[in-house]
């Protein structure tokens, strides 16, 4: 991949941070977080957004060449433009990691945390988050969802 090639369409050219030092840092961040990230895709107690996140935006000021890579990947690079451009999260995968999640905070609770209080923070995080997911917007939403519909709702009221 050439190193001159403009930011995928709907994403500024990201600048690198003057420091060598923070540069280093930043990537070597960066990768570990896309790692936990693909880590994520196979293994349903890990996310993957929230780390391709991180990873993306310390390659925007360490390595625009990564930047540009991870933002054209064909299996990571959708999800991180419609969370950049619309601040959504495909239906898709968010059923996906809602049900991976359930499931794996259910097994675990149920089989492996052995301490009520270990349990009851488990549920408590998984539903946190779960809450958290659920509320994040989908575009691609079937019609009949109600998960965003009041906030459909205050919008169009506005305009």
């Amino acid at each position: 991949m050439r190193t001159d090639e403009p930011a995928p369409r709907g994403l500024p050219d990201p600048v690198p941070h003057a420091s060598p030092v923070v540069r280093w840092v930043l990537l070597v961040v960066g990768l570990f977080a896309v790692a936990l990230g693909v880590i994520g895709a196979f293994v349903p107690v890990l996310p993957t957004t929230p780390f391709l996140l991180i990873g993306a935006a310390c390659f925007a000021r360490a390595s625009p060449r990564l930047h540009r890579r991870l933002y054209r990947s064909k299996t990571f690079g959708p999800t991180l433009a419609e969370w950049h451009q619309h601040r959504a999260i495909p239906w898709r995968t968010k059923r996906y990691a809602l049900v991976l999640m359930s499931v794996s905070i259910g097994v675990s609770a149920l089989f492996f945390v052995e301490p009520w209080w270990g349990k009851a923070a488990l549920v408590v995080v998984g539903v946190a988050v779960g809450t958290w997911l659920w509320n994040v917007p989908s575009r691609d939403r079937p019609p009949g969802g109600r998960a965003t519909a009041a906030k459909d709702d205050a919008r169009s009221a506005g305009r």
